[in-house]
């Protein structure tokens, strides 16, 4: 990660803006499966989460409508995981949770495309 500090803005926006999505899906991932939970325990994983957050919000502070997209989804993705996971999750639960993964990973390969659009440049 110290190349970010050299590289065109661009490149470490897009960057960190798919990092809260790889995050996010793996939010959802934990909540449906426990073998995902397994893999790193809940308050690193936490920290991880809100820390990439917190550089989203910051890189953004400039266009607040992409902001204000991005606190939104990071709110409905994480109220719906708790909510999940608080309620032992049923499967209607289950359902929006695998289509919000679904929406979460089209948006990593258009942004994972749209990176190596730019790097390449």
């Amino acid at each position: 990660m110290s190349e970010q500090g050299t590289q065109a803005p661009h490149i470490t926006i897009t960057e960190t803006i798919l990092r809260l999505y790889v995050f996010l899906g793996q939010y959802i991932d934990r909540c449906l499966d426990e073998e995902h939970r397994r893999s790193l325990p809940e308050q690193e994983f936490q920290e991880h989460l809100a820390t990439t957050h917190d550089q989203v919000v910051a890189l953004l502070t400039t266009n607040r409508v992409v902001k204000d997209k991005a606190d939104i989804e990071f709110q409905q993705v994480t109220d719906m995981c708790q909510d999940y996971l608080k309620h032992s999750g049923n499967e209607e639960q289950q359902s929006v949770l695998k289509k919000e993964r679904e929406i979460l990973r089209v948006k990593m390969l258009t942004l994972s495309d749209l990176l190596a659009v730019f790097r390449s440049a």
